[in-house]
């Protein structure tokens, strides 16, 4: 099939969603623009801070989106582009965008709080705090994952003694450059926004200037260093970003990154419709190959495989973590936590198209990643391979790849910071000064920060392959239980969460299917005598994590119930 008519039937169905189904949840749950958010009620300066609405809407795409839309539907593309067209723009319509979008609307109206206090409300304590052990366990391993790849993208290769500055960069050391450049600019940018008053309109130009300016230096100048010592700073760094005030680093931060990906996607589609009249490169992927590849059955590996462009479970812990501390009226809730998800899910099938272009290349195993083959398919949309606007294109989406890979890696971080402090709190404490003995130490938000970064930098630095068979399902699960968990506050508060029904059921069953097939394949693997110590680590993961969602599953179902009661009770 043609790839401009595939991502114009994308976008029209994405947009109907959005103005449909979206302001139908909107009258559903009585959004209700007047009323204050916790950006205000409980600003503190450092984590309750109100930002304009590009500014937020810029946080919480570029942390939503990370490199999960493009690695996705690229793996699943194995499946044919029929179902991972569907379930990218039908799955981000009715589960994933419904997840984002409750999520946050949950959130404001618990003072900015967590899934976990939100369940803490409707489910009772022990399956809070069973949450939250759950959700750190997917947080330990979003940073290992996104620690391999920006460390994988900055590294100078063993074999190159360049250290330090560096004249003629290779890719690797122009990326680092730029990367480093950036949080300088986005630090500037937070000081002269927040603290000298400059609008946000020439403020923003000045920042897409300063982009370019650093693009050009970083292309002529370089950084490298070794692959464990971008690590040390990747751990000092993010312990930084996740302590100070968001206005610093984090809102502009990720304001700015997302120019990167719009443009991005812009350019994205500029090579689709080049493509579709220059015939400059062809869409070869079949529409259906299969319910049996090399990914595993459709069912349930389509589901876990897309990911983030279609459901993502880390998506609610920063509509709950960080954007419903920032968000400043009701009304751009839809926009921020439902529009963005559709445009990820719209960006999953411009990744989708894009390996189109290389795709017997891509199954070959032609690249290093599916990065890399997402970069290379755009390209050879402007031009064949060695020439100027081929290198250019690649060099510039493999740069704006690792960019949101950081990007979501800090904001990742802040969110542990909340949740590893909530762990240790009682109901009566509200923040870790008011804790008591070694919980007031345990609680405090450095002790959390320095764990999760340690134990994420070391599972990071030892590359190994079983983390992202892990994080696939991890995050799905994850998406089920907050679904849950909308669900059940929606239904304490008397408000319509049927819609919540399926999606949650099918997040459920299948997360909980991956996870059993990997333990059987793990315990078949042990018997024979041919587990390593991987095969270990994933076997009594995914069990611990297949064991504390069935109970968190079976207490919401206890939940719903009790709430069905009542409601009969009172008919």
């Amino acid at each position: 099939m043609n790839a401009l008519l595939i991502i114009i039937a994308a976008i029209a169905i994405l947009v109907v969603g959005y103005i449909t189904y979206g302001s139908w949840l909107c009258k559903q749950w009585g959004i209700d623009p007047s009323k204050k958010t916790p950006a205000y009620e409980k600003e503190d300066g450092v984590d309750y801070v109100a930002a304009k609405p590009a500014v937020l809407m810029g946080h919480h795409f570029s942390s939503i989106a990370g490199a999960g839309p493009i690695n996705g539907p690229i793996q699943a593309s194995v499946f044919g582009w029929v179902p991972v067209f569907l379930w990218c723009v039908f799955g981000g319509i009715f589960f994933g965008g419904l997840q984002d979008f409750g999520s946050l609307f949950a959130s404001i109206r618990h003072d900015g709080k967590s899934v976990g206090e939100i369940i803490g409300d409707t489910m009772g304590k022990r399956a809070k705090r069973l949450f939250i052990i759950f959700a750190l366990l997917v947080l330990i391993l979003v940073i290992a994952s996104f620690v391999n790849v920006v460390a994988g993208t900055f590294m100078t290769l063993a074999d190159d003694p360049s250290r330090g500055f560096v004249t003629k960069p290779t890719g690797n050391q122009t990326t680092a450059m730029i990367s480093l450049l950036f949080i300088v600019i986005a630090i500037i940018y937070g000081y002269v926004t927040n603290r000298l008053g400059v609008k946000t309109l020439p403020a923003s130009i000045g920042g897409i200037a300063a982009i370019i300016v650093i693009t050009v230096i970083g292309l002529n100048l370089g950084f490298a260093m070794s692959r464990t010592a971008w690590i040390v700073f990747i751990g000092a760094y993010i312990t930084i970003a996740s302590l100070v005030p968001v206005w610093i680093l984090l809102q502009p931060r990720d304001y700015l990154s997302s120019f990167l990906l719009y443009a991005m996607m812009a350019l994205a589609v500029i090579g689709i419709l080049i493509s579709a009249f220059t015939k400059s490169a062809t869409f070869t992927i079949p529409a259906f190959t299969g319910w049996s590849t090399s990914v595993g059955t459709l069912f349930p590996a389509l589901f876990i495989t897309v990911a983030c462009g279609a459901c993502s479970g880390f998506h609610s812990l920063i509509s709950t973590g960080t954007t419903s501390k920032q968000l400043d009226n009701e009304k751009n809730a839809k926009a921020i936590g439902y529009g963005s998800m559709l445009v990820e899910s719209a960006l999953g099938i411009v990744s989708l198209i894009a390996v189109g272009m290389v795709y017997q290349t891509y199954l070959d195993g032609g690249f290093g990643s599916p990065s890399a083959a997402f970069g290379s398919g755009i390209a050879l949309m402007f031009g064949g391979e060695g020439t100027g606007a081929y290198e250019t294109v690649r060099a510039l989406l493999t740069l704006a790849v690792s960019v949101f890979a950081l990007t979501s890696l800090d904001t990742g971080t802040r969110l542990s910071r909340f949740m590893f402090s909530e762990l240790f709190l009682t109901e009566d404490e509200k923040s870790w000064q008011d804790a008591k003995g070694i919980r007031k130490v345990l609680a405090h938000p450095l002790v959390g920060t320095l764990f999760m970064v340690v134990v994420g930098c070391i599972l990071g630095g030892l590359s190994l392959s079983q983390i992202w068979g892990l994080f696939g399902a991890a995050n799905q699960l994850l998406a089920g239980i907050a679904l849950l968990a909308v669900c059940t506050w929606l239904g304490d508060v008397g408000k319509n969460n049927r819609m919540f029904f399926i999606p949650m059921g099918f997040m459920l069953i299948a997360t909980l299917t991956s996870l059993v097939i990997t333990v059987f394949k793990k315990l078949s693997m042990i018997g024979s005598g041919t587990a390593q110590w991987g095969d270990w680590f994933q076997l009594l993961f995914a069990a611990a994590m297949a064991v504390l969602a069935v109970i968190l599953a079976i207490e919401g179902i206890q939940t719903l119930t009790r709430q069905k009661g009542r409601a009969g009770a009172r008919a």
